[in-house]
């Protein structure tokens, strides 16, 4: 990368702060430290970061509160940090807006694939920036602008959710599988945990469906994956 990637870290252990930090650095990542929920979340308010890897469990306001706040405000792409046998907290996170999360314990390696996997998405994104503008039916998507307009009513989707709808809208009645959607939002052949692909399909269906309950527009194919209709 030409520019060097600036990296928020938000963990309360010092010993794992210390870990990511020196090994963010190491790669060449421009990294700032934060050890509770409060400095994390106001150092995200005041710098324009390329990601905030965050701790669930924080002192003050939880990495959750963190995540929630961030997300009402802002599409940085955020990394959770999560106990390996706290799958609430992930569930919890990916459903608040987080892109991805890495469990603890973790080697330095795969924290490493992730926050790349992730820049990755960005730039290609930026590249994409003069794409046209996908109609289905009420479903307005602006891929150049990450815009979504639902029935007239402009909403606001992660950078995740809006990855999986534009690869849906690429296709319109096309069934997609879990993971074709998973290597795309990773840009790699490493499609991370396809539960998380599920909770990005919920969250996309409370955002753009008239009732989540009972989607019109994105629609599971028993079997084989989803498919965005026109409704």
């Amino acid at each position: 990368m030409t520019v060097q990637a600036s990296i928020l870290v938000v963990d309360d252990d010092p010993g794992v702060l210390d870990v990511v930090a020196f090994t963010l650095r190491r790669e060449g990542f421009e990294v700032d430290e934060k050890c509770d929920g409060a400095a994390g979340l106001e150092a995200a308010r005041a710098r324009k970061y390329d990601i905030v890897i965050l701790d669930v469990m924080l002192p003050g306001i939880s990495g959750t509160d963190v995540c929630r706040a961030l997300r009402a405000e802002s599409d940085v792409p955020i990394l959770m940090l999560t106990a390996r046998d706290a799958e609430i907290d992930r569930v919890l996170g990916l459903e608040l807006g987080a892109d991805d999360y890495v469990t603890k314990p973790f080697s330095t390696a795969e924290l490493l694939s992730r926050v790349r996997a992730i820049l990755r998405r960005r730039e290609l994104d930026r590249a994409n920036g003069g794409a046209a503008v996908r109609r289905l039916g009420g479903l307005h998507i602006d891929l150049g602008r990450h815009e979504v307009v639902v029935d007239g009513e402009r909403v606001h989707l992660t950078l995740s959710e809006f990855k999986v709808l534009a690869l849906l809208a690429e296709q319109p009645e096309s069934v997609v599988s879990r993971r074709e959607l998973m290597q795309h939002l990773w840009a790699s052949e490493h499609v991370g945990d396809e539960h998380a692909c599920e909770v990005h399909i919920s969250n996309l269906r409370r955002k753009i469906e008239r009732d989540a309950s009972r989607p019109e527009r994105l629609v599971t194919v028993r079997g084989l994956g989803y498919k965005l209709i026109s409704a």
